[in-house]
């Protein structure tokens, strides 16, 4: 079994980030965002084991709600 966090780095608007990380990192334990590169507006997100499918269906519910979330090789 592997219980190795998952990265996944996005790229989305500067104004949204903050958002972004409060609403992911709201559900405890589930997620993890740092920013990389402010100015590029690039963060990653670290996914807690077992928790990967809830934070895609996640993503793409802030998607729906129209922000730019694309993933991005990094």
């Amino acid at each position: 079994m592997d219980l190795k966090m998952k990265r996944m780095v996005l790229k989305v608007e500067k104004k949204n980030i903050d958002y972004i990380r409060n609403t992911l990192e709201s559900y405890d334990g589930m997620a993890l965002v740092r920013t990389i590169d402010p100015s590029e507006a690039l963060i990653e997100v670290y996914i807690a084991p077992k928790c990967e499918v809830f934070v895609k269906e996640l993503i793409e519910s802030l998607r729906k709600e129209g922000l730019n979330l694309v993933e991005h090789e990094g």
